[in-house]
C-alpha cells in the first residue's frame, strides 16, 4: 500500500560554512540537533529520460526515517506530492502504474545513485511543535547510465515545512538565510543537478512557434487535451477528487474538435481516434454518472421535510445505487494498464507529432476558424428552436438533450478558437457554458425522474410506501418546468449577441 504526503520545501546552495544560526527566525524557540543520517538513493527513469522531462522523480532510498520507494509529482514551484511505498527489490506495481502514461512500455532503469550525509535540525516553537526540518546535505552523485560513470559532489541546504505548516514560515527562514549569504539553489532537485553535472539529459524538441495558421491554433488546442489526459492519468489512478471528470472532459474536447474542425483535420485519420476517445470516456464514466445521480437524490432527500419521509427511502436508495454501479476502482486501473489505452495514447502522440492537416489548415485563422464555430452555433440554433416549438413531454425532453450536446460542442469549438479570435470567442464560451448549465439542469431532472420511477417500482414491489418518491418526482418536474420557462427568455439574448 502506498502513502501520499504533500512536500513543501526549498533548496539552497551551501558553502563549507554550513548552516547559519536560525534561532532568530520569527516563531522559532529552539533549533534541535537531530544528528546525521546516511542516505543512499537510486533514481529510476527510462532510457529516454521520460520522467525527468515531466519533472517526476522515482527513487529507492535506504537510511533515514522514511526508507522506501518515493515517487514525486510536481504541484507548483517547491511543492510536490510524494507517494511512498515500502522497500522492495523492484519498482512497486502501484508506483509503476502511476507513471505508465509517461513511460508506456519502456523499462524503468537505474540512472543515478545519490549518497548523502544529512545533518538534520528541527525548528520548533515555544511548545515544542515542529515548524520545519532543516538539513545540510553533503551529496555524492554517480551516473549509472551512458557508461561514463561520472561523479559529482556538492553541499546544499534543504528546508522542508512540517506537515500542515504555513508556507509563509519558509519565507521567514529564507530571509534569514539570505542575510547570511545563502542563495537559492539553481536546480529544482538533487536529481536534476546530478544529471546536469554528469552529462545532462536527452534533448527534446519542445520549442513551439506561436500559432500562425488555422491548423496551428487547432493543433495547439488538441495538444493541450492530449497533455491533460497524460497528466491526469496518475490522479485518476489515485482517485483524486474530480480527476475522472476532468479526464472525460479532455476526451470530449478532442472528439468535439475533430468534428468541428473537419475542414482542417483529415477525418479519415481523426474519426478512428475519436471512437477510441469515446470508449475511454465511457470507461471513465462507468460509475461516475451513477455517483452524480445518487448525490442528487441524496441531496433532494436531505431537503425534504421529515413529515414527507415515509418508509426506508435512504436504505432503498443505497441498495439501488449499489446494484447499478457497474464498475470498480480495480476495473478502471485495469483499463488504464491495458493495451487498448496505451495504443490510444500512442495514437494521440502520433497525431500531435504529425497532424493530418488539410488544405484549409494553412489559411488565416480569422477566416477559417469562424466558419467552424458559426456552423456549430447554427446547428445549435436549429436544435434549440426546434425544442421551443414542441409541447412539454418526451419529445421536448429529447430535443433539449440534443441541444445540450450541441451546446457542449459549440463551447469546445469556441474554446479552440479563443486564442485566434479573442474576445468574441471568449464571450461565446461564456454564453455556452451558461446555456449548458441550464440545459444540463433539465437533463438531470429527466434522468432523476427515471430513477425515481424505478425506485418507486422497487418500493411498491417490496410493499414499502412510494409516497416520498412521488414527492421528489413532483419537485423534479417543477425544476424541468422552470428551465422550459427560462429557455425562451434566455435564448434570444444569447442568439442576438453571438456574432463570432
Amino acid at each position: 500500500m502506498a502513502d501520499t504526503k504533500r512536500e513543501i520545501e526549498r533548496k539552497y546552495e551551501s558553502e563549507d560554512s554550513g548552516l547559519p544560526d536560525l534561532t532568530g527566525v520569527a516563531g522559532v524557540a529552539a533549533v534541535i540537533d537531530k544528528g546525521v543520517a546516511h542516505l543512499d538513493a537510486t533514481y529510476y527513469d527510462t532510457d529516454d529520460d521520460d520522467l525527468i522531462a515531466a519533472s517526476i522523480t522515482l527513487r529507492r532510498r535506504t537510511g533515514g526515517a522514511d526508507a522506501g520507494w518515493h515517487l514525486k509529482f510536481p504541484v507548483s514551484p517547491g511543492v510536490r506530492d510524494e507517494i511512498q511505498a515500502p522497500l522492495s527489490d523492484t519498482v512497486p506495481r502501484t508506483l509503476a502504474g502511476l507513471v505508465r502514461s509517461r513511460v508506456r512500455d519502456a523499462e524503468l532503469l537505474p540512472v543515478v545513485r545519490l549518497r548523502s550525509d544529512r545533518d538534520v535540525r528541527h525548528l520548533v516553537d515555544a511548545e515544542g511543535v515542529l515548524l520545519a526540518e532543516v538539513s545540510v546535505d553533503a551529496v555524492r552523485a554517480e551516473r549509472l547510465t551512458g557508461g561514463n560513470g561520472a561523479t559529482v559532489q556538492w553541499t546544499e541546504i534543504e528546508v522542508e515545512l512540517a506537515d500542515g505548516g504555513d508556507p509563509v514560515f519558509l519565507d521567514k527562514v529564507e530571509k534569514r538565510l539570505k542575510k547570511a549569504g545563502v542563495r537559492p539553489s539553481g536546480s529544482a532537485s538533487k536529481l536534476a543537478r546530478a544529471l546536469a553535472d554528469t552529462g545532462g539529459v536527452k534533448r527534446r524538441k519542445v520549442a513551439r512557434k506561436a500559432p500562425e495558421t488555422a491548423g496551428d491554433h487547432v493543433m495547439a488546442y488538441l495538444r493541450a487535451q492530449r497533455d491533460a489526459i497524460v497528466e491526469l492519468d496518475p490522479a485518476v489512478r489515485r482517485d483524486v477528487y474530480d480527476s475522472v471528470h476532468r479526464m472525460r472532459v479532455a476526451t470530449r474536447r478532442m472528439r468535439s474538435a475533430f468534428k468541428s474542425y473537419g475542414k482542417i483535420l483529415d477525418r479519415t485519420v481523426t474519426d478512428p481516434i475519436g471512437e477510441e476517445l469515446k470508449w475511454l470516456a465511457g470507461e471513465l464514466g462507468v460509475d461516475r454518472d451513477q455517483e452524480v445521480l445518487t448525490e442528487r437524490l441524496t441531496k433532494a432527500l436531505d431537503e425534504l421535510p421529515r413529515a414527507v419521509l415515509t418508509g426506508p427511502v435512504r436504505t432503498r436508495l443505497r441498495t439501488w445505487s449499489h446494484a447499478r454501479s457497474g464498475g470498480s476502482r480495480r476495473r478502471l486501473i485495469a483499463v488504464l494498464d491495458g493495451r487498448r489505452y496505451l495504443d490510444l495514447l500512442a495514437a494521440l502522440d502520433a497525431l500531435v507529432a504529425g497532424p493530418p492537416l488539410l488544405k484549409a489548415a494553412g489559411g488565416r485563422p480569422s477566416k477559417v476558424i469562424p466558419r467552424a464555430v458559426r456552423k456549430d452555433f447554427g446547428k445549435l440554433t436549429e436544435l434549440v428552436e426546434q425544442a421551443l416549438e414542441l409541447s412539454p413531454g418526451a419529445d421536448r425532453d429529447l430535443a433539449i438533450h440534443e441541444a445540450r450536446k450541441k451546446c457542449k460542442r459549440t463551447r469546445y469549438s469556441a474554446e479552440a478558437a479563443a486564442k485566434a479570435l479573442g474576445e468574441p470567442a471568449v464571450d461565446l464560451v461564456r454564453s455556452m457554458k451558461s446555456l449548458q448549465g441550464l440545459l444540463g439542469d433539465h437533463q438531470d431532472s429527466v434522468m432523476t425522474r427515471e430513477a425515481l420511477r424505478e425506485l418507486a417500482g422497487q418500493a411498491h414491489a417490496a410493499r414499502e410506501s412510494a409516497f416520498t418518491y412521488g414527492v421528489l418526482y413532483g419537485r423534479e418536474e417543477r425544476r424541468a418546468e422552470l428551465v422550459e420557462l427560462d429557455l425562451p427568455v434566455t435564448w434570444p439574448s444569447i442568439k442576438g449577441a453571438m456574432e463570432v
